[in-house]
């Protein structure tokens, strides 16, 4: 008898174990999830990603460094010279391809904010304010990709310290 007490005593120890493991397990999971996106948002987000690399890439980034001379003139205006016209351009490509790579796309779209915000200053100082609302439509939809590929920025230092180690 006192076996059987045992047994069942252990049983149910045995029992209410794995079930706390796996209620453990189950809110693990439920948190690494609970912040993404459903399957349609996530497509949404990708989409806007894909277009605003486009738009970053070519029509932004291209007349910058190939030298065009509309980009030139604008950046002549600004008074710093050509090497801004060409640094401002390899950081517009770089973000456009960097928002195309999952793991670097939160970090891309912050960095571009930055870059938007600097472009809103610098039409605002330079330029009268005469495109000042450019900077800030690019701005908007960067912030929301900021925001939902937040998680990334964990598996971008994870990976950033295993190479550093």
């Amino acid at each position: 008898m006192s076996t059987d007490i045992a047994s069942t005593a252990t049983t149910s120890s045995a029992a209410t174990s794995t079930s706390a493991a796996a209620t453990s397990a189950a809110v693990t999971a439920a948190g690494r999830t609970g912040s993404r996106l459903s399957r349609r948002g996530d497509i949404s987000v990708r989409v806007l990603q894909v277009l605003l690399a486009l738009a970053f890439a070519i029509p932004s980034a291209g007349p910058k460094l190939v030298g065009h001379w509309s980009a030139a003139e604008t950046f002549d205006r600004i008074g710093w010279g050509d090497w801004l016209m060409y640094a401002v351009g390899a950081l517009e490509l770089a973000g456009a391809v960097a928002l195309l790579i999952p793991v670097l796309s939160s970090a891309a779209a912050t960095g571009l904010v930055g870059l938007m915000i600097g472009a809103l200053v610098t039409q605002l100082a330079v330029f009268d304010g005469q495109y000042a609302l450019t900077p800030v439509v690019f701005a908007v939809p960067l912030v929301v990709i900021a925001w939902t590929r937040r998680h990334h920025n964990q598996e971008l230092i994870a990976l950033v310290l295993r190479r550093r180690g």
